[in-house]
């Protein structure tokens, strides 16, 4: 069976798939695939210079990010532009990397994707696990994890799909309002009632 594990931001969605790890499910993030599409020599990069232009090398001639990220959180076309690359190449890898794993002899992988719901990827995955707090639970952690002000949290927070809609767009729900072994029953009897484990 084929997972995605989302959550809105400071939900807690990295502790429960350090809890799914402890299962041997291989886990397949796309936070990380998406550093890795844009390596040296990976074709990504090198449109994203072709796009936007050399000077977005880094002096190893890798990604300058930063340069980047002045470039497209200003300009909606621009940004439109950079998913259009790298969003085909994330999910590529993704999905090649989640082969390796079945032919490796693994039934279930994780994909674990922030933006779900948002980036539509649900046809990938057969079912969906969303990481629940409620709205002020994330504000709170997000403000003391990332020292942001509240404006700037609630800012972030509203560039994602409500997290109570979030809820109703997933097949199963871990509440993490509670203690760590609340989230880790919880995870169990999910996981035993998709006869994962």
């Amino acid at each position: 069976m084929d997972i995605g594990l989302t959550g809105g931001i400071a939900s807690g969605k990295s502790t429960v798939a350090e809890m799914i790890r402890q299962y041997k499910i291989p886990i397949i993030d796309a936070d990380v695939m998406a550093r890795k599409v844009v390596e040296p020599g990976e074709p990504a990069l090198e449109e994203i210079f072709r796009l936007f232009g050399e000077e977005m090398k880094d002096d190893n001639g890798g990604l300058d990010r930063k340069k980047l990220g002045t470039v497209i959180f200003k300009d909606g076309d621009k940004r439109k532009q950079l998913n259009r690359v790298l969003h085909p190449a994330i999910r590529k890898g993704m999905l090649d990397e989640a082969a390796a794993y079945k032919e490796q002899g693994n039934a279930h992988v994780v994909f674990d994707i922030p933006l779900l719901f948002e980036s539509k990827l649900t046809h990938m995955v057969d079912q969906t696990l969303l990481v629940y707090v409620d709205a002020e639970v994330q504000l709170k952690r997000l403000v003391e994890r990332d020292g942001s002000t509240e404006e700037e949290a609630i800012d972030r927070i509203h560039s994602q799909l409500p997290i109570e809609q979030k809820k109703e767009l997933a097949d199963e729900v871990i509440d993490n309002m509670g203690t760590r072994e609340e989230t880790d029953e919880q995870l169990r009897n999910i996981l035993t009632k998709w006869k994962i484990i």
